[in-house]
């Protein structure tokens, strides 16, 4: 195991966090989603007591990850809507949490454009809800998941610092913003008493691994195609993204948590992101995906966009703040990501029933690479 001094004394570095929630009560909200379900099962592999509260599963989606690996046997699952504050507070007061995860979210920038209301009172007045039923229910420690698109983008090709100026081109992403600077200004005027709730935020992007079935994600799209034999279709090959693996934030949202508990982290935000070497055009993401599934009847079409919708072109997160004070960093190059996501899907597409032990060998996988 590695050790080093950090500007807050001696830290151990990429430490598995699980261990620490063993026997701890954890609320998670937006667990039927996929960050969700890997977190509630990384989790329960640690021995937490988890509780949820969500939307149901979406009906179209038979290879959904939550109901596919039997976590509704295995946790206090409440499925229910964080605009509903009455549902959500006693959900929250049942659970007596001592950390609260909250990852409910319309993550859909397509969607935000036909639904700009929805959004945001899912991702503002939802997260206000979250995080007033937290500190009502006396939770200790509460991490609030964004994204990266929560930064103005610049289009800059150095990554954003947690400093750096938050903004947003589209409905999603300013309703991302939004809800960060509602953590932030919540922190500031209910949590500076001893003993209140601890509070961070924690941002990340372009997140990959089996099981996300989304609309209008490409790894989701892909995946798609090949199940049912269709094109896959791409709208801007040439856009670069940094591709990050799911149990690589998993990982951090669990030693955010910690971090809040050991006194490293409260108020603030933390970035978790990829090493450089990780980001890559979309094109390329798609050929190496082909490659890892090996089916030469994929097929590609690229589709310009036609859309008013913006997208970025490039967008980067500087992880300094969560090597130098939290020790973590990726470990994933990426090759291992996207075999490690194409894998998933294919087993996951041949054998739904087996979406637990998918789940467990990966995060087995992964935590061998780690310290303890």
């Amino acid at each position: 195991m590695e050790f080093w001094k950090g500007p807050m004394g001696e830290l151990s570095f990429n430490a598995d966090p699980s261990p620490w929630f063993k026997g701890r009560r954890v609320f998670v909200t937006g667990h039927t989603g996929f960050t969700g379900a890997w977190l509630c099962h990384w989790l329960l592999t640690a021995g937490a007591q988890v509780h949820g509260y969500a939307l149901a599963p979406p009906t179209d989606q038979d290879l959904n990850l939550f109901a596919n690996s039997g976590l509704n046997d295995r946790m206090v699952s409440v499925i229910g809507d964080i605009r509903d504050r009455n549902a959500l507070n006693a959900a929250m007061a049942e659970a007596e949490p001592e950390v609260v995860f909250h990852l409910a979210a319309q993550a859909l920038v397509r969607l935000s454009t036909r639904k700009p209301e929805e959004t945001y009172e899912t991702n503002v007045i939802g997260t206000l809800n979250v995080l007033r039923a937290a500190q009502a229910a006396g939770a200790a420690y509460a991490v609030n998941i964004t994204s990266d698109k929560a930064y103005e983008n610049n289009e800059w090709v150095w990554g954003y610092r947690e400093n750096d100026r938050l903004g947003g081109h589209d409905i999603y992403s300013s309703s991302k913003s939004c809800a960060d600077i509602l953590a932030r200004a919540f922190w500031l005027s209910f949590c500076q008493e001893d003993g209140a709730m601890r509070l961070a935020t924690c941002r990340a992007g372009n997140v990959i691994g089996g099981g996300d079935w989304a609309e209008d994600r490409l790894v989701a799209d892909i995946a798609r195609a090949y199940r049912r034999g269709e094109t896959v279709v791409i709208r801007r090959p040439e856009a670069v993204r940094p591709w990050q693996h799911i149990l690589e934030c998993v990982r951090g949202y669990l030693r955010a948590a910690t971090a809040l508990a050991d006194g490293r982290l409260n108020g603030g935000a933390v970035n978790f992101g990829p090493g450089p070497e990780n980001a890559a055009p979309v094109g390329e993401l798609t050929r190496r995906m082909f490659a890892a599934f090996g089916d030469g009847k994929l097929k590609l079409e690229i589709c310009p966009e036609s859309s008013t919708v913006h997208e970025a072109n490039l967008l980067r997160l500087d992880i300094t703040r969560a090597r130098v004070e939290l020790g973590w960093s990726p470990v994933l190059d990426f090759a291992e990501t996207v075999d490690m996501t194409a894998r998933f899907y294919k087993s996951l597409i041949v054998a739904p029933g087996r979406a637990r032990d998918l789940l467990e060998a990966d995060i087995a996988a992964y935590s061998a690479k780690l310290g303890t």
